[in-house]
C-alpha cells in the first residue's frame, strides 16, 4: 500500500465527508412553518409536501452515496481494480482490448448494483409524490439503450484514445484533446437531433398563438428562431423544464409538454426568452470553450503521470496500465476537477442572472417571475438551500436570489 495509495483513500474520505457535512447543512433550514421569505409562493400544504420530499430524499441520498463510498473502498482496500484487470488480461492482452473489458465490467457491474436505487426513487419515491409518469418498460428500455450508446460512443472513444496513446507517445494529449474537443463540438450541435429522438419524441411546435408569440418576440431581439420543439417530458415525469441546445444553424429550443400545460402563453414567451438570453449573451460558447480549456487542463497533467508505474501500483497493478493509471488519475485529479467545478458554477450562476436581465427588460419580468414560482413549486425545489451548499453545488442561483435580483434590475 504506496503513498499514492493512502492520497486516494485520504482524498475520497475527504470528499465524503464534506460531502456529508454540505447535506446536514441543508437540514438546518427544514422548518414545520412556511418561512416568511416564503409567503406568496407556497402555501401550508405545498410547503409540507415539499419538506417531506426534501427529507426522503436526504435519507436515501445518505443510503446511496454511502454504499458507493463503501463500495469504492472495498474496491481499494482488498484490489478489486487488480482483479478486474486480471480478467481483461486473460480475455486478451491488447491494450485497447484489455481496456474495453475492464471498463465494461466496471461499468456495468456498477450499473446493476445502482439500479434497485434507481428502482426505488423512479416508482416508490417519485411515485409517493406524484411525479413518475415512467413505466417499467420505459424503465429497462431506457437501460438498454443506455448501455448499447455507452459501448457504442464511450467505448469508442476510449478505444480510439488509447490507439492515440500507443501510437503517439508523450504528446498524446494534445491528439486526444482535438479529437474530444472535436465531439464535444459534435455533440453540442447535433446532440438533440441524434441522441435525445432515441429516449423521447420531439415535435414542431404546432401554428397557433403561441407559437406566433414566441416568434414575434424572437424577431423583435432579432433572434432567428427556426426549430421550437415540445418533447414528451410527461412520458417519463410530471416536472417540467426547457432548454437551448444546438450551435448555427442547428440551435433549437425545446419545451417540455408538462411546462405547456403548466403554464399561461406570456409565462412560456418569458421561459424562453430567458433561454434566447443565454444565446444573445453568448453562454453557450462560453461554457463550451471553458469546458474544452478544463478537458486541455485536465489531458495535460495526466500526460506527465500516465507512464508512472505508482499509478497503477497504487491500485495493486505492479505493471503501468493506461486504463489503471486512468482510474488512479481520475480521483487524484478530483480535488482540483471540484475546485473548476465551484469556479464553473459560479460563472453559470452569473449567466443565469444575465438570461433573466435580459428576459426582463425585452420581454417583461412579471410573467419570468411567476414562471419561475411555478417551476420552483410543481417541482417541490428546495428554496432555502443553505448558502455553502448553493456555492459547491448549484449552477443555477436559487428563486428568491433570481426574484431579488430581477427587483433590483427592472
Amino acid at each position: 500500500m504506496t503513498t499514492i495509495f493512502w492520497l486516494i483513500i485520504a482524498i475520497l474520505v475527504f470528499d465524503f465527508v464534506l460531502e456529508r457535512v454540505l447535506d446536514y447543512l441543508n437540514t438546518t433550514r427544514w422548518s414545520d412553518q412556511v418561512p416568511l421569505e416564503l409567503k406568496g409562493i407556497y402555501d401550508e400544504e405545498k410547503y409540507r409536501k415539499q419538506q417531506a420530499y426534501s427529507k426522503v430524499n436526504h435519507r436515501f441520498g445518505m443510503l446511496t452515496s454511502s454504499f458507493s463510498f463503501l463500495l469504492i473502498m472495498a474496491m481499494l482496500y482488498f484490489q478489486g481494480f487488480a482483479l478486474v484487470n486480471a480478467w481483461a488480461l486473460s480475455v486478451s492482452e491488447n491494450p485497447i482490448l484489455s481496456a474495453m473489458v475492464f471498463f465494461g465490467i466496471l461499468i456495468l457491474a456498477s450499473d446493476i448494483l445502482n439500479t434497485p436505487f434507481s428502482l426505488y426513487s423512479t416508482f416508490v419515491i417519485e411515485e409517493k409524490f406524484g411525479f413518475n409518469k415512467t413505466s417499467l418498460k420505459t424503465f429497462i428500455l431506457d437501460k438498454l439503450k443506455a448501455w448499447i450508446l455507452g459501448g457504442l460512443i464511450g467505448g469508442g472513444l476510449m478505444a480510439l484514445i488509447i490507439w492515440i496513446y500507443t501510437k503517439t507517445g508523450e504528446n498524446f494529449w494534445l491528439w486526444v484533446w482535438l479529437v474530444i474537443s472535436g465531439f464535444s463540438i459534435f455533440m453540442a450541435m447535433f446532440y438533440s437531433s441524434l441522441i435525445v429522438p432515441l429516449f423521447n419524441k420531439q415535435t414542431p411546435l404546432e401554428d397557433g398563438e403561441l407559437k406566433s408569440a414566441i416568434n414575434e418576440f424572437a424577431t423583435k431581439v432579432g433572434f432567428k428562431l427556426d426549430n421550437i420543439f415540445v418533447i414528451d417530458g410527461s412520458k417519463r415525469s410530471t416536472k417540467a423544464n426547457a432548454y437551448f441546445t444546438g450551435l448555427g444553424s442547428k440551435k433549437r429550443i425545446v419545451l417540455y409538454d408538462t411546462l405547456i400545460k403548466d403554464m399561461e402563453i406570456p409565462e412560456l414567451v418569458a421561459v424562453l426568452a430567458h433561454e434566447i438570453g443565454h444565446y444573445k449573451k453568448k453562454h453557450i460558447i462560453w461554457s463550451l470553450i471553458l469546458g474544452i480549456l478544463q478537458t486541455g487542463l485536465m489531458l495535460y497533467i495526466f500526460s506527465l503521470v500516465i507512464d508512472s508505474p505508482e499509478l497503477s501500483q497504487a491500485l495493486g497493478v505492479d505493471k503501468a496500465y493506461f486504463h489503471i493509471g486512468l482510474i488512479a488519475f481520475g480521483i487524484l485529479y478530483s480535488p482540483l476537477s471540484s475546485i473548476i467545478g465551484i469556479g464553473m458554477n459560479i460563472f453559470s450562476r452569473k449567466n443565469e442572472y444575465e438570461a433573466d436581465e435580459f428576459a426582463a427588460k425585452n420581454y417583461s419580468a412579471e410573467p419570468l417571475a411567476t414562471a419561475l414560482k411555478k417551476l420552483s413549486v410543481n417541482n417541490l425545489s428546495n428554496l432555502r438551500p443553505h448558502p455553502a451548499y448553493v456555492f459547491v453545488h448549484y449552477s443555477h442561483p436559487t428563486l428568491l436570489q433570481r426574484l431579488n435580483a430581477m427587483q433590483k434590475n427592472t
